[in-house]
């Protein structure tokens, strides 16, 4: 008996009850996480155990993951390289640089749009959109 693993239903979960948005940034994922950290007194952190590994044309790309968990709630945030060596981790965005995601617990819009506000602000970045569920093919990708 085989199984199969219903990616479908794992990405489901791994999206309910999360916000995303993508940056258009072309900068370097570490100079847009200190800025973010400057910014909203956060930490965000590389963290190599979650890090997106896609084989693609016989190689292997990797998508940097950094994350920061607030301290007094269960939101956790998370900023993905949407870019590896000209491949892309989500290729229906292939114009945005980075996508941010917001999970583990409720985002209000207020938060939101304060939050893409900052982020509108930091040098470098060009572009920040909210990006509709059910507009990405490829949520797989995204699940670590």
């Amino acid at each position: 008996m085989k199984l199969k693993l219903d990616i479908d239903e794992l990405a489901e979960d791994f999206f309910r009850e999360t916000r995303l948005a993508g940056i258009v940034a072309p900068v370097k994922d570490y100079q847009l996480c200190w800025q973010l950290n400057q910014l909203l007194t956060m930490d965000l952190r590389n963290n190599n155990d979650i890090e997106i590994q896609l084989k693609r044309k016989k190689r292997d790309y990797y998508f940097a993951v950094f994350e920061y968990c607030e301290p007094t709630t269960s939101l956790v945030h998370y900023l993905y390289n949407n870019q590896f060596d000209g491949e892309y981790l989500l290729p229906e965005f292939r114009h945005l640089d980075f996508l941010y995601l917001l999970k583990g617990d409720f985002v209000n819009e207020a938060f939101f749009q304060q939050l893409m506000d900052t982020i509108k602000n930091i040098s470098g970045v060009q572009l920040v959109m909210e990006i509709a569920q059910d507009k990405i093919k490829n949520k797989g990708h995204m699940i670590f």
